[in-house]
């Protein structure tokens, strides 16, 4: 999957980025990015938590 990725090219991007400025319009842009940037944030704190809460785990089971 992440080899499809890779294989996207500047003409895609170009592509890509002009339709969704035809779809949304210059005036949303900005907050739907916002929202993504957002979004992106929470997933990978909420990738973090679970290692956190792994660890006090194991460290209140040492205690014992």
């Amino acid at each position: 999957m992440m080899n499809v990725v890779l294989m996207i090219g500047t003409t895609e991007l170009i592509l890509i980025a002009a339709v969704v400025l035809l779809l949304f319009g210059g005036k949303k842009l900005p907050e739907l990015m916002r929202g993504l940037g957002q979004g992106i944030q929470s997933f990978k704190k909420g990738m973090k938590e679970p290692v956190a809460e792994e660890k006090e785990e194991t460290s209140e089971d040492k205690k014992e």
